[in-house]
């Protein structure tokens, strides 16, 4: 059981590596719009009931996926390096699928906020995440949260055996997704 865990800022391209690692492996992805956007239309993100419905989906996915026969799991994450909660979250999730003999897989990345304002808009990310569909709200959001938060990784504090950080600005996802593939033998 396998479980890769891409991460970084806003628009960064997570999903779209996600699914391009998808058809190439036997993994299957699991975006972190998917419960945030099926939460949304009931309470929003950012409550206090939108926060423990998402969490507690995620939770029984992972679970379920964990002790599955299925091959393993691609989860994207916005992942707030100055946040011990994040921090415990993470070690949470790979904790599940390590504690059943699974590899947990990190892998980051990165690039510059104009590329990211760019994809913020594109029509891909907005076919598959609806709570982004308002383009002013979701620009700011992507700012205020780039204001509020580290949300890459300084140099060595990723100590974790399986990492790997791509700055894919100027990469197209199957290239980024090729690089994980290879460098993990996945």
């Amino acid at each position: 059981m396998k479980l890769v865990i891409i991460f970084g800022p806003q628009a960064v391209g997570k999903m779209t590596v996600g699914q391009e690692l998808v058809k190439m492996t036997d993994l299957k992805l699991f975006h972190n719009h998917m419960t945030i956007d099926l939460v949304s239309n009931f309470f929003s993100y950012g409550s206090a009931p939108g926060k423990r419905l998402v969490r507690l989906f995620r939770q029984e996915i992972f679970e379920e996926v964990a002790k599955s026969d299925l091959a393993g799991l691609i989860f994207t994450f916005v992942w707030a390096f100055d946040l011990q909660s994040d921090w415990d979250y993470i070690k949470h999730i790979s904790g599940i699928f390590e504690e059943r003999g699974g590899t947990v897989y990190y892998v980051e990345l990165e690039a510059d906020v104009n590329e990211r304002l760019a994809r913020n808009k594109s029509p891909h990310r907005l076919a598959h995440k609806p709570t982004k569909r308002d383009p002013e709200f979701s620009e700011r959001d992507l700012l205020e949260t780039m204001e509020n938060y580290r949300l890459n990784s300084l140099e060595g504090e990723i100590t974790h055996p399986h990492y790997l950080r791509i700055n894919n600005a100027k990469l197209d996802p199957e290239t980024v997704a090729r690089k994980i593939k290879e460098k993990f033998e996945l």
